[in-house]
């Protein structure tokens, strides 16, 4: 083990760059959507009888990925654990830009029918499984390549990659809704940023393929397990649920600001697209600055502290909800974005270093993309879709509850975690943490 930082030192930028720019491609996916969901989904893949069953149809065809994310980190967790890190990243990768890409051309309701919501579902748990095996890896990639008293620094890249791949497809469709006209953006221009991720797939396969196994993963080599899952379940249950539920927060934050808190300010408050839009990309600049604050603060004061911090923040935060979207201003909406995100980078940064630290090396890849997925079912997955529901038979301080509920649940569950920063990642063992 004493070799371990000279070889995180000597390949710092290969690290950051393959675990960065991974999960900025994915994310980008996923993220395509999320958007696409808000703006043009419904209208284009379900009937046109009523609007607001397009509208929930499109946040359930974005909450089915994420049923979908937890089957695919335990399965790309068992061969990732198995195997290595390396070529499941590049299979996580080939996964989600191959159904990233076919959505772009998927016919609509219009020309298939009925056929056409159903193949979109079979293409967004395609998402959801490429996604739900990507960040494991990524996060791992990063932490076992690192010395301990920096795992929150490398932690940090694959963190950073759903800022920037966020900023992407934002800006993408931000351009498309300038050059473009209302009707051209519904016909075809909302086809062309999932049709961008055949190309940068092709960026982020070539970063993979230059990669070299972990030096944790080749020390373990000889106690492979066969069936991670089965040694998971059976002693690391605890910091697996618990892993799950600290993340809800994140997840809660981004979701709602992202997905429903658009869709309500364009299509109920009637506020300009393009305006809120820009807003959002200032939100995801806000919470990236927060990452890689959070990041360094973690390696600095511990894991627990900055989370603990950061999720009573968001618990006061859900109150800001209401009279902020209520003021029907964009520069309302806009202040609660910002601060949703940038708490919502605070809260997230850490975790790319404490999950993987709550897991022994046989089941690191499976557990910590199974924690952070599993968080998403709670967090993201009816998100949207509540908040819909909330909003209408309560109003907009059900939604703001929303958050506040998640991050206490957050807060809770990294307070029986306890702290991380110093566990020695080679030698955690069940006895441990179960």
């Amino acid at each position: 083990m004493q070799a371990m930082p000279a070889v995180a030192a000597n390949r710092t930028s290969h690290i950051a760059v393959a675990s960065f720019i991974g999960t900025a491609i994915e994310f980008y996916d996923f993220y395509v959507y999320a958007i696409a969901a808000a703006l043009v989904i419904g209208p284009v893949f379900f009937p046109s009888s009523s609007p607001t069953a397009q509208t929930l149809n499109a946040f359930a065809t974005f909450g089915i990925a994420f049923l979908a994310r937890p089957v695919g980190a335990f399965l790309f967790g068992h061969f990732g654990d198995r195997f290595g890190r390396k070529s499941t990243l590049v299979a996580t990768l080939l996964t989600m830009g191959a159904c990233t890409t076919l959505i772009g051309l998927l016919p609509g309701h219009a020309r298939i029918g009925d056929l056409a919501p159903w193949l979109l579902v079979v293409l967004r748990i395609g998402q959801g499984l490429g996604l739900g095996g990507e960040w494991g890896g990524a996060a791992l990639l990063a932490t076992e390549n690192a010395p301990r008293h920096r795992r929150g620094l490398f932690g940090m890249f694959p963190q950073l990659g759903p800022s920037i791949g966020f900023l992407v497809a934002n800006g993408l469709f931000l351009l498309l809704g300038l050059l473009l006209s209302h009707e051209q953006f519904m016909a075809w221009g909302w086809r062309i940023p999932f049709l961008v991720s055949a190309v940068l797939v092709l960026i982020g396969l070539y970063a993979r393929l230059k990669l070299t196994e972990t030096p944790l993963f080749k020390a373990a080599a000889g106690q492979v397990r066969r069936v991670p899952l089965t040694e998971l379940l059976a002693g690391h249950l605890k910091p697996l649920v618990l892993g799950s539920l600290s993340i809800v927060v994140c997840y809660a934050l981004f979701y709602i600001s992202a997905v429903f808190v658009l869709s309500y300010g364009i299509g109920t408050l009637h506020l300009p697209k393009p305006t809120l839009q820009a807003w959002l990309m200032m939100a995801i600049v806000c919470m990236a600055l927060a990452t890689v604050l959070s990041a360094w603060a973690s390696d600095v004061l511990g894991r627990r502290a900055v989370l603990v911090a950061s999720a009573v923040a968001a618990v006061i935060w859900g109150f800001a909800l209401a009279p902020l979207l209520g003021s029907a201003t964009t520069t309302g909406v806009g202040i609660f974005l910002c601060g949703a995100l940038f708490l919502m980078g605070m809260t997230y940064a850490p975790l790319g270093a404490m999950l993987p630290e709550i897991f022994p090396t046989t089941v690191r890849y499976t557990g910590s993309g199974a924690a952070y997925n599993l968080g998403g079912i709670l967090g993201a997955s009816l998100a949207p879709y509540v908040a819909q529901v909330l909003v209408a038979h309560g109003g907009l301080s059900w939604v703001g509850g929303y958050i506040s509920v998640a991050a206490l649940i957050s807060l809770l569950a990294v307070w029986g975690l306890g702290e991380t920063r110093h566990r020695d990642l080679a030698q955690i063992q069940p006895t441990i943490l179960s």
